[in-house]
């Protein structure tokens, strides 16, 4: 159930019916709305307890009754687009926000040199790999802390935000330390111990859509950070598993608008695991945008064919720089009309 308040209810007065309802056993999440506050009551829900008694409070308004298993992350929680603000960037704003740099992090020459060239290009947030998840146990695992520090003084040096992703309960609060956003792979969607962890950071959260995912479930993994109290969670679709295999994973850019459609939550995607072909990565990020994505990660790197991993799908800095004039004249043309 959302209890939804009126308008000239305070904080104080919401905060009261907030204990009252945990003095109830019943677990409820305080948001805000146009001045307006929102208590989505999200676990303890009996048979035995009657609600329509909330309707008599004088604080509440109305109450609306869930309809979907992903309680905060829906549309029914809240009715604006979720904005995910971290310093002087804005995600699921006007504005298209991209995330480029290498899968791995491989020395500090290697980072600085692409966030110099990504934040000419345009870029807003650095990312990269410190410590990988490889299919291969033999394969480059990344610099560890090491690879953060390096992440830290290059995002710094050129005024851009920084992500990378966190693998293990043990190391989010190292990473949380050193960047901006913390990243939760598709191997580690239904981790859930580590969403919780992760969203307990307070920290923006990059969730993407695992391997073999539907949207539901993906909306469900969101729902564990979510209830941490952590509302800044950001979707990434990068691509299933499907029958084809000439490409790494089928893009799925319909996830842009469905998950529009059933969530507030931001929507980014990322054409270089969506494909794994680094031709292909340019035309699936321009489609990304027409599809109405309020981001993008790209995978560039300053000498692609050396990159210590997803050589296949890295763009050079060349290739980065043209994309992202044309992302721009398509961004003004779509803005218009």
């Amino acid at each position: 159930m959302i209890l939804i308040l009126k308008k000239k209810t305070l904080r104080v007065e919401a905060d009261e019916l907030l204990s009252r309802l945990q003095w109830m056993n019943l677990r409820g999440i305080l948001t805000e709305e146009n001045g307006q506050f929102h208590l989505a009551i999200v676990s303890g829900e009996d048979e035995r307890i009657d609600f329509q008694q909330f309707v008599n409070l004088p604080q509440v308004e109305a109450m609306v009754p869930f309809t979907q298993k992903f309680k905060l992350a829906g549309m029914e929680s809240k009715k604006q687009r979720s904005l995910v603000s971290i310093k002087d960037c804005c995600i699921g704003g006007d504005n298209l926000i991209v995330m480029a740099g290498p899968c791995s992090i491989e020395s500090e020459e290697q980072i600085d040199r692409t966030a110099l060239a990504v934040a000419a290009a345009g870029a807003t947030i650095l990312r990269g790999g410190a410590f990988k998840p490889r299919t291969s146990p033999y394969d480059f695992q990344g610099l560890g802390e090491t690879g953060l520090k390096y992440l830290q003084r290059a995002a710094a040096r050129h005024h851009l935000l920084s992500v990378s992703e966190v693998m293990d309960s043990q190391e989010v609060d190292l990473i949380a330390s050193y960047v901006d956003i913390l990243q939760i792979g598709a191997r580690n969607m239904q981790n859930f111990t580590l969403l919780q962890h992760a969203g307990r950071t307070g920290k923006p959260i990059l969730l993407k859509r695992g391997m073999a995912a539907t949207y539901v479930d993906f909306l469900m993994a969101a729902e564990y950070i979510l209830q941490t109290g952590n509302p800044n969670v950001i979707l990434c679709e990068r691509g299933i598993r499907t029958f084809e295999t000439y490409t790494r994973n089928t893009l799925d850019l319909a996830a842009v608008p469905i998950l529009h459609e059933l969530s507030h939550l931001p929507v980014i995607v990322d054409p270089s695991h969506g494909t794994g072909i680094r031709q292909f990565v340019p035309p699936m990020a321009y489609a990304a945008v027409a599809a109405g994505a309020d981001g993008l990660m790209i995978e560039v790197h300053p000498d692609p064919e050396k990159s210590y991993s997803d050589a296949s799908q890295t763009i050079s800095f060349e290739t980065f720089a043209e994309m992202m004039k044309r992302i721009r004249i398509l961004e003004t043309a779509l803005r218009f009309s």
